[in-house]
């Protein structure tokens, strides 16, 4: 699998599990991760917001079809060999990572919170992580 993580700063705990459990499936052959615009922190708490781009792997195969009703012809087709909302149901089936928040057939969507109480200090602040998987290669979300 290739990981391209070069406009990601590695911020998130989760990011990073989705990460490694994606580089075990065989299904997936890309990942891209990337720092989401909306990622800002203040005194009471932090938001991270980080989008993953997959590619999925495809599989050829042969179709017997007829050119002008007549001609006999075989086409070669690719498809994925997993969608989006398979690569969901696999995510949900793991314990470490559980079932979306919010998925769509175009994207994929995780909200997780955490407080934080750093050591000598008597007030912590609140972690928001939000992310976002979308299949590579797909026209943007408007």
């Amino acid at each position: 699998m290739e990981l391209d993580a070069s406009k990601w700063s590695g911020e998130g705990e989760f990011t990073h599990r989705l990460v490694e459990l994606l580089k075990e499936l065989p299904e997936v052959v890309f990942v891209r991760v990337e720092d989401a615009p909306a990622t800002r922190a203040e005194s009471g708490y932090s938001f991270i917001a980080n989008e993953l781009y997959v590619g999925f792997g495809v599989r050829s195969r042969v179709e017997s079809t007829r050119r002008f009703g007549v001609f006999p012809s075989r086409q070669v087709t690719e498809e994925p060999v997993m969608t989006l909302s398979g690569l969901g149901e696999v995510l949900a089936a793991r314990n470490h990572i559980g079932p979306a928040d919010y998925s769509d057939e175009g994207m994929i969507q995780y909200l997780r919170t955490e407080r934080i109480v750093p050591p000598y200090q008597t007030r912590g602040y609140k972690l928001v992580e939000l992310v976002r998987i979308y299949r590579a290669g797909d026209a943007p979300r408007r």
